[in-house]
């Protein structure tokens, strides 16, 4: 029985909303009662639950496609699963270690010299274990913490921005200014900074630069407003470009039958083309509860319409007690939920292992 007040299943209708979505996942098909009734822990008889199934449709749980069909869930029914009745959300042991071993080598060490192929490695374990779309949204500039920063003068007002994150992570970023400043005058700027800001983000030492710029003498005036204008451009240029999307595993997508409307998949296919939108995405989804580990957003709750009939599974990573990136899985919403919370939770947890324990993670 559902209790209308305050819209909360009972044991028995919880028993029967889980069994038809596990159902429902394993099959891809409507269910019936009778396929229920032989699995309930009571032995209820095929009218009583259908009897069940009645009242979850009447609630919005459930839904019938056609009226001879059985049942499938709705989104609420799948988002009151995960909420309230799915258990422990971890992976096997067999599959933990093949991730390891994946990610990190047998010795359990970062094993490549790039983040570059880091990041693109954990997007194609995400993709082949989970087998639907694995995305990776490395560290942006602007928000890590910065290490050391160096300034190369190109042509043109174009500069070379190189920062060295704590975490090792090495990232450049060319952007373009009024001011044709010598290499000289950058080596001076960049030591400032290096010298003052070291250990803070760039929006950090740009708040920190503006601050000082009515304090310090006139000796630092100039190096103060050239550091400001670097800045400036830097945080201007790199809130969109900075963060490196790695996507992988769209094909799975394409073999799935949940996406058999091509017009749906067409409009999907084009969300993972666009950088842009995925970073969009996966901050949108971390953004509404950024305590919890991992952040499930199916169907409509996914703001961009290609995703409307997608779930996205989200957790971020972090060095130092910062966030510094994200990962994702994106799938149909008739999806292996547990496994799939516990794959994206346990990826971005070995990305923080590889971040703290190598000292030469690139990404350019």
């Amino acid at each position: 029985m559902i209790r209308n007040s305050l819209d909360i299943l009972d044991e028995r209708s919880r028993e029967m909303l889980a069994l038809l979505i596990e159902t429902h996942i394993e099959t891809g098909e409507p269910v019936g009662s009778r396929a229920i009734s032989k699995r309930s822990s009571e032995g209820l008889s095929a009218a009583s639950v259908r009897n069940v199934f009645s009242e979850l449709e009447d609630a919005g749980y459930l839904e019938q496609p056609h009226t001879s069909a059985g049942r499938v869930p709705s989104e609420k029914g799948y988002r009151f699963y995960v909420d309230h009745i799915l258990g422990k959300k971890s992976l096997t042991e067999s599959d933990r270690a093949a991730i390891q071993a994946g990610m990190l080598g047998e010795t359990s060490q970062v094993n490549w010299a790039g983040g570059d192929q880091l990041m693109a490695r954990a997007s194609h374990l995400l993709s082949h274990f989970s087998e639907n779309v694995g995305i990776v949204v490395s560290p942006g500039m602007t928000h890590n913490v910065i290490k050391h920063i160096d300034f190369v003068r190109l042509s043109d007002g174009r500069i070379l921005v190189i920062t060295v994150s704590r975490a090792g992570l090495v990232q450049d970023r060319l952007v373009l200014i009024d001011e044709d400043l010598t290499q000289d005058e950058l080596n001076r700027t960049a030591n400032y900074v290096n010298a003052n800001f070291s250990g803070m983000s760039l929006t950090a030492i740009r708040a920190e630069l503006l601050k000082r710029l009515s304090e310090e003498k006139a000796l630092y005036d100039r190096l103060l407003q050239n550091a400001i204008m670097i800045c400036n451009r830097e945080l201007t240029e790199s809130d969109d470009h900075s963060a490196e999307v790695f996507v992988e595993g769209a094909s799975n997508i394409v073999a799935k039958p949940d996406f058999a409307d091509v017009e749906r998949l067409r409009e999907l296919l084009r969300v993972f083309e666009e950088k842009n939108r995925l970073v969009k995405i996966l901050t949108e989804c971390l953004s509404g509860a950024p305590e919890q580990p991992v952040s499930i957003r199916i169907g409509a709750e996914n703001s961009l319409p290609g995703l409307s009939r997608c779930t996205v599974i989200s957790s971020h990573y972090g060095y130092e007690n910062q966030i510094v990136g994200s990962v994702g899985v994106v799938g149909p919403i008739r999806m292996e939920y547990a496994r799939m919370i516990g794959l994206v939770n346990y990826v971005a947890r070995l990305l923080e292992q590889s971040m703290a324990e190598s000292p030469d993670i690139v990404i350019g």
